[in-house]
């Protein structure tokens, strides 16, 4: 097998390793079932967390409110995507990679096992655990895959699709398992199958640690004597790369003033101002780092921004898959199928199904297209209609609830609608920011677009609090304006397009 390293000394590759899934290096395989068991645990534990919370003690839930609900559902699913900026820069400066995933695994699946146990410190420390884990994990087994493959190998686009296929597979198989586990059996029981699920991914990734010896290792000084010195090849006026005071007091200054907004005016005190002072510190941070920046790369770093605030608006309404969407799935859909109830949870293997099918559809369309193929702006813009066009969906069922129940092909075809919307904008925007990002940003500007996902992921925790299935209209309203913001969004960024379009001609 020959080998080959990068000039910076980065983890050699095996260049002719064919021994994977379809001719792809071994470790793929590894990183493949790794990252779909983790799914599963993650996946499986959130088909189950809303319908847990709110359900009563006598149906063995905790009987919170719907506001309380959605701040702990808020809190927990926005830190899925801001605690990967942690972990990476663990991986990169401590552990390495491979030790990276193997301890996130670890955690993540202590933390569903400490929800085993029907106290409230288990179920807030599983929370906790589960989040600080996926943070160590997720960036990581993603950067190993990266370092299968020489930036010249023709497999390495395939490999990630190969890859990305195991995130869907994971999230479609788990709420099939875990849900029915849950409501049916004991609720207990369903966290608990998500933690053998992460437990599955840890032994098959460690018994697998043989094909991914020549990547994902730690720091090393020896790998460090490699690298050119930064001093001597950094341009004149490249003050981005340093970390400097003012660019710290911007994050701290602006983390305190998110902290103490979401103190005073979210209702449930350190919880409530966790998030905002989170989101402030990066806001901050940000600020710092791009003060730096003028011409070209400003340009580009300004249109990254402005796709960010529609990528938060997209994911807010795409979100609510597992939050306001559930309880219309269980208290407002008619669930009985040839005289047997289907769970509420099952309704999130939908929209992971319909990604899996009609991905690859999305894939050839773009390429069929050729010249004539929408802009990435457009395409954001083309996410978000779909997006709106689902809750106006949702909207419109909520007036038939008068009546009974309502059928369950409505949500079918919200998640239709929804799955068009997401496979228009989330392969997209990952695109632009790696094509848009100034090349020593790169990382950075990842960070900003999965800080999107976490703001959209944010409200669409708290939007939970809205729902109220008791009074009349309130759901058209609920659904109503989610549909209309999304709308409205879209044909902000529509008129948007030309001007962005211009900004960066050779990128969008």
């Amino acid at each position: 097998m020959s080998l080959a390293a990068d000039e910076t000394g980065a983890s050699p590759v095996a260049l002719n390793d064919t021994g994977g899934i379809g001719g792809h290096p071994r470790g793929l395989t590894t990183l493949f079932y790794t990252e779909m068991w983790e799914r599963f645990s993650f996946y499986g534990m959130k088909a189950l967390l809303v319908l847990y919370m709110t359900k009563s003690v006598a149906e063995g839930g905790l009987n919170f409110s719907e506001s309380y609900s959605g701040l702990i559902a808020a809190t927990y699913f926005s830190s899925v995507y801001w605690t990967p900026l942690i972990g990476g820069w663990l991986a990169d400066k401590v552990f390495g990679a491979r030790r990276a995933v193997l301890i996130g695994g670890i955690v993540i699946a202590s933390g569903h096992f400490s929800m085993v146990f029907h106290t409230m410190p288990n179920f807030y420390a599983g929370l906790i655990l589960i989040a600080a884990g996926t943070g160590m994990l997720k960036p990581n087994v993603s950067a190993m895959v990266g370092d299968l493959y020489s930036e010249e190998d023709k497999r390495r686009d395939a490999g990630f699709s190969i890859f990305y296929m195991g995130i869907n597979l994971g999230a479609f198989i788990a709420p099939l398992i875990c849900g029915p586990l849950g409501q049916k059996v004991d609720w207990h029981y369903g966290f608990a199958a998500a933690g053998v699920g992460m437990v599955l991914g840890i032994v098959q990734y460690v018994l697998g640690g043989d094909r991914l010896s020549r990547v994902g290792n730690p720091p090393s000084k020896s790998r460090e004597a490699i690298k050119p010195d930064i001093k001597e090849t950094k341009n004149a006026g490249d003050e981005t790369s340093d970390v400097d005071v003012v660019t710290i007091a911007l994050a701290v200054v602006v983390c305190v003033i998110g902290f103490a907004l979401g103190y005073v005016y979210g209702g449930a005190g350190f919880l409530s101002g966790l998030f905002p002072g989170v989101a402030g510190f990066f806001a901050g941070y940000l600020a710092g780092v791009v003060r730096h920046l003028s011409g070209d790369e400003l340009k580009r770093v300004l249109v990254i921004f402005i796709l960010f605030v529609f990528s938060a608006l997209f994911w807010m309404s795409f979100e609510q898959a597992s939050t306001t969407l559930t309880l219309f799935a269980d208290r407002l859909t008619n669930r009985v199928v040839f005289g047997w109830e289907i769970p509420a949870s099952l309704f999130q293997s939908i929209e992971p199904f319909f990604l899996i099918i009609f991905a690859p559809a999305f894939a050839w369309l773009w390429i069929r297209l050729g010249r004539r193929e929408p802009s990435s702006p457009a395409k954001f813009a083309y996410g978000l209609f779909f997006a709106g066009v689902s809750f106006a969906v949702v909207a419109f069922a909520s007036t038939l609830t008068g009546a009974g129940k309502v059928s369950p092909l409505w949500l079918v075809l919200v998640y239709l609608l929804q799955t068009i919307g997401e496979l228009c904008l989330s392969p997209v925007g990952l695109s632009t920011v790696t094509k848009l990002s100034p090349a020593r940003m790169v990382g950075l500007m990842m960070g900003v677009w999965f800080l999107s996902i976490s703001i959209g992921d944010y409200f669409a925790g708290l939007v939970l609090g809205l729902f109220n299935d008791k009074a009349e209209g309130a759901l058209l309203r609920l659904f109503g304006i989610v549909a209309l913001v999304t709308f409205a969004a879209a044909i902000v960024l529509a008129l948007l397009t030309p001007l962005i379009k211009k900004m960066t001609p050779r990128a969008t």
